[in-house]
């Protein structure tokens, strides 16, 4: 009965996918540093046509300050032909405009790269029309991620 129960928890851990969602992002571990997940992402998307705005090192700022922190990196990416629509429908979504990425190192080590979830944007603005849109973005940024994340 043991060996039965532990390889129901393998199999369940194995159908458990590497993402979670939470307060408007998709989040996933990362196999690599910040620095290193972050470029990974930018040359899965600049060929792909996603212009990459900025990259914010958060730590570096803190350091300014005196204050130590782990690694911890933002970056604006978008792409104009998918947020310009979404903006004409309600324009108080390029609040939300460019997406992002940050990836940060955690207390216990492990690196975390966290994507824009494009369905909250649909939620919180009501972009009513904008459903085959989202769920393009949404596939792209999930195809990004999983891609600069391979090992």
């Amino acid at each position: 009965m043991k060996k039965f129960i532990a390889i129901i928890a393998v199999v369940i851990g194995l159908a458990v996918p590497n993402e979670v969602m939470a307060g408007g992002m998709l989040k996933m571990e990362s196999p690599y540093t910040v620095k290193v997940t972050l470029d990974r992402l930018v040359g899965v998307m600049e060929p792909k046509g996603i212009k990459i705005f900025a990259r914010i090192d958060h730590t570096e700022g803190a350091k300014s300050i005196g204050e130590d922190m782990p690694p911890t990196e933002l970056m604006l990416f978008g792409n104009p032909k998918l947020g310009t629509p979404l903006m004409k429908l309600n324009r108080e979504v390029g609040f939300d405009l460019p997406m992002r990425a940050l990836a940060w190192q955690d207390d216990e080590g492990k690196v975390w790269l966290a994507v824009t979830n494009p369905a909250e944007l649909n939620q919180t603005y009501a972009l009513a029309g904008a459903d085959g849109l989202i769920d393009k973005m949404n596939e792209a940024i999930k195809a990004f991620a999983d891609e600069a994340l391979k090992q």
